[in-house]
């Protein structure tokens, strides 16, 4: 079983590449590094085997995508590959509407074009917007207050369509907040600049490459005023595509969307301290004001994916922090060393 696996030399998709490869899968990664390094292809590879296939290319590009689906024979499509900076996506809209939506229309037709009969989409709890009640089921509004999440509610649209109209069956996987790392430490995340994320800016702190942590509001109607958020270890996520792409397999039809998260809130806060358990010492923080557009709490109902894909998280907050500042400790300036 050949699956093409876009954006696989990202935090989410390196990590997918391996429990792929596990899973019995021969793998083919297409990424054009603009957002990931070529020494997570060689970390993968050390993980996995030598002979996993990298292609350096733009999954928006139609020709490119066509050439790999016809050289490797692929069955099977997971797309990672997107931009993924919220405020970026605010300031040059039209570059994630061209580069989120083209890659996923091109990968859509040519798997149509060849017969390509499965494909997991990496979507995001973004498209609820700001939720009404949690925890969120499937069956909530779907809605976007940024660029970035319009494309991901768009590119759903395109996948349910395109399902619709040709032998096509798609999973629509929305995570909800990944953090961690591979347990060997030679696989994690690794963003461009400073860290539009709590862990990675967490992290950053505790090996020294940031001062403190802002933590942006402390009077939210929560147990302990900050933010919830539901993290979910990246591995558990990447076992969730596999389980996913298994269920398609034995028969799962169209176009399904599925959260993934452990269905559990932990606030800003109780991650820090959690953290600072994880790294040995305490995270140093200071309170600031809320930032516009966040909301009080967000987490998942992940009854669906135990349902269908008999998938369900099981690593705890505790191990995603060791495991991530296991990466960071050991990789400091992430893949640059």
């Amino acid at each position: 079983m050949a699956v093409l696996v876009s954006g696989g030399a990202g935090y989410i998709g390196s990590h997918t590449v391996v429990a792929l490869h596990e899973a019995g899968r021969k793998v083919v990664i297409l990424d054009d590094l603009s957002n990931s390094s070529a020494r997570a292809v060689d970390a993968i590879r050390a993980l996995t085997s030598s002979d996993v296939a990298f292609v350096e290319g733009d999954a928006a590009d139609p020709t490119t995508v066509e050439a790999v689906v016809a050289a490797h024979g692929i069955d099977e499509i997971v797309h990672f590959a997107a931009f993924k900076a919220v405020g970026e996506s605010v300031a040059d809209p039209l570059a994630y509407y061209r580069n989120n939506l083209g890659s996923t229309v091109t990968l859509a037709e040519a798997a149509v074009a060849h017969g390509v009969p499965r494909l997991v989409f990496s979507s995001s709890a973004t498209v609820y917007g700001e939720p009404d009640e949690v925890p969120i089921a499937e069956s909530a509004p779907s809605w976007a207050e940024n660029p970035y999440g319009w494309t991901k509610f768009m590119s759903e649209r395109i996948l349910t369509d395109t399902a619709a109209a040709h032998p096509l069956d798609v999973v629509l996987l929305r995570y909800f907040n990944p953090i961690g790392a591979h347990a060997s430490g030679t696989l994690g995340e690794d963003p461009n600049g400073v860290p539009n994320n709590l862990v990675p800016y967490v992290m950053q702190v505790a090996v020294g490459r940031l001062e403190r942590l802002s933590v942006f509001g402390a009077d939210y109607d929560t147990p302990d005023g900050t933010c919830l958020r539901d993290y979910i270890h990246v591995v558990d996520l990447a076992e969730g595509h596999v389980a996913a792409l298994e269920a398609l397999l034995a028969g799962l039809e169209g176009c399904t969307p599925v959260n993934l998260g452990t269905g559990v809130g932990s606030s800003v806060l109780e991650v820090v301290t959690a953290a600072g358990e994880a790294v040995g010492r305490p995270i140093p923080y200071e309170i600031a004001p809320r930032r516009p557009g966040d909301v009080a709490r967000t987490f998942a109902d992940a009854s669906r994916a135990e349902e269908l894909l008999g998938w369900r998280a099981r690593r705890d907050l505790a191990t995603m922090l060791a495991d991530h500042w296991r990466w960071q400790r050991e990789n400091p300036n992430g893949y640059a060393g």
